[in-house]
């Protein structure tokens, strides 16, 4: 089986640029350790960095559960990448990993809002939260910097449906009057509640994050947790639960049906979308900076300019893939659903001089691109009940 497909094109000088200021960051070589590395925003993060610095040497973890990982291999193969199936679950299956490292991306999850919803949540408990102290065991003693690849899914479901919102022809936006802190016309920030409810995912993710700072307290650990809204591009296998705008243009490109789910069954429900391109550019920065901003955390996504509506999302693929699909309507929303989540990222903005780039018609078309290139393994796997 060939590798998977990622659209390059030529160089620009701005890369090339970049790829010299990299070198001349990191010195010598940088060893890497991304554990759920086989899933989309790990492998898009392994590959960037291999691409980026040609003497960082990337090792991978993942258990392979996530559909659609296992075809990452031959990629890893074919880019030098060393990959490991292993669950992070198991302290043993960390230190039995040779050597040291000089940077951990913890971006192994159970990723979905639903996890333990209809059954038990020993899964996501264990991942997200015991998966994350062993991590953590590991990283104390042979790791240099930590960077924990958080959710915006922390910040509390109640008050989140609270925002005062402005219904328009095609989207919510957010109102000029607010009753909570920590959401304006930007978004929400680090500053909105986290102190009620917020799905099993987000508590085991919101605990996570209050170890990683004992650790930096306690013995002097270099991290940095990004609280990251929803990220998209090339590579996801999305699914309704969790992917659900590469899904989207998966089902337009495949001609599949849709629904609009939830607040009226009409697609105006808002998010922010981050491409994985756009979250490799801030980390760079990050793995600078840890010193000054050890033990923070940032809001991390696209912000207001790249947001969209499922209903605008919708349009955007009819554009680019020249078709249209079915799109039903169920008007019944779910208990862990919100209407709008957008980051307000002005403080990572502050802190590494950082902005996200890509739009969402470009996020749209490099997923698509990523489709037609790869048209025969994918069908199988977005197709298939």
């Amino acid at each position: 089986m060939m590798p998977l497909q990622m659209k390059s094109g030529a160089a620009s000088k701005r890369d090339f640029f970049c790829k010299l200021k990299a070198r001349a960051e990191w010195g010598g070589v940088m060893k890497i350790l991304i554990t759920g590395g086989a899933g989309f925003v790990g492998s898009r993060l392994a590959l960037a960095f291999v691409n980026e610095e040609s003497r960082a040497t990337v090792t991978v973890v993942d258990n392979l559960r996530r559909r659609g990982s296992e075809l990452n291999l031959n990629l890893f193969r074919h880019h030098g990448i060393r990959f490991i199936h292993g669950d992070i679950r198991a302290f043993s299956d960390l230190d039995d990993i040779a050597g040291d490292f000089d940077l951990l991306v913890e971006a192994s999850a159970e990723p979905s809002v639903h996890a333990g919803l209809n059954g038990s949540p020993n899964y996501v408990l264990q991942t997200n939260l015991a998966g994350t102290l062993n991590c953590l065991e590991f990283a104390r003693k042979r790791v240099e910097k930590f960077v924990f690849l958080s959710t915006s899914r922390v910040y509390s479901i109640q008050p989140l449906r609270e925002i005062n919102l402005v219904e328009t022809v095609h989207r919510f936006e957010i109102a000029r009057e607010q009753i909570h802190r920590g959401v304006s016309h930007l978004g929400i920030s680090e500053g909105f509640p986290t102190n009620l409810p917020r799905s099993l995912y987000g508590a085991t993710k919101l605990s996570s994050e209050l170890i990683i700072q004992e650790y930096v307290q306690a013995y002097g650990l270099r991290a940095i947790i990004n609280r990251c809204g929803v990220i998209a591009g090339p590579g996801q296998f999305g699914k309704v639960d969790q992917g659900v705008f590469t899904l989207w243009v998966a089902n337009h490109f495949f001609k599949l049906p849709l629904c609009y789910t939830g607040f009226g069954g009409r697609g105006k429900q808002v998010r922010d979308l981050l491409h994985p391109a756009d979250l490799f550019s801030l980390i760079k920065r990050q793995i600078s900076k840890m010193d000054e901003h050890s033990g923070e955390v940032f809001n991390v996504g696209g912000g207001h300019r790249v947001s969209t509506s499922l209903c605008e999302l919708t349009r955007l693929c009819e554009q680019y893939v020249g078709s249209s699909v079915h799109i039903a309507e169920d008007l019944e929303t779910s208990p862990v659903d919100v209407p709008l989540y957008v980051s307000d990222y002005s403080k990572a903005a502050q802190a590494f001089g950082w902005q996200p780039e890509r739009s969402v018609a470009v996020i749209v078309e490099d997923i698509l691109n990523w489709m037609r290139e790869n048209e025969v393994q994918l069908r199988p796997l977005f197709t298939s009940a």
